[in-house]
């Protein structure tokens, strides 16, 4: 649980400074210091950066009143619906974020000899 609100947190103040791929960095880090399970290191990525870009998504949402996420939606998927372009954000952030953990944890093991 530790590792998830880190990750989470940590990723979060990354991207204010560095490119979006900086979580991946983060997720990597915090799983190869602190993950005991292969499957737990790739949960706690994938739902500490899901969450973060989640929120930023919402919030982007909000202050636009829909207008962009309504507009990506039409660009992207033709079709103009709010809720397919925050689920796919989610889900790719939050794959970035879990394969990223699950190779810190791998890597862990494997230099762990």
């Amino acid at each position: 649980m530790i590792e998830l609100i880190l990750i989470a947190i940590l990723s979060l103040l990354a991207q204010l400074f560095l490119p979006w791929w900086s979580l991946a960095i983060v997720a990597f880090s915090i799983c190869f210091w602190r993950s005991q399970r292969a499957g737990g290191a790739f949960l706690q990525g994938f739902v500490g950066v899901g969450v973060v870009w989640l929120g930023y998504a919402l919030l982007v949402h909000t202050q636009t009143d829909g207008i962009f996420i309504g507009r990506m939606s039409e660009l992207l998927f033709k079709t103009n619906t709010n809720v397919l372009p925050l689920l796919v954000v989610t889900l790719l952030s939050g794959l970035v974020g879990g394969l990223a953990g699950l190779s810190g944890f791998l890597v862990k093991k494997a230099t762990a000899n």
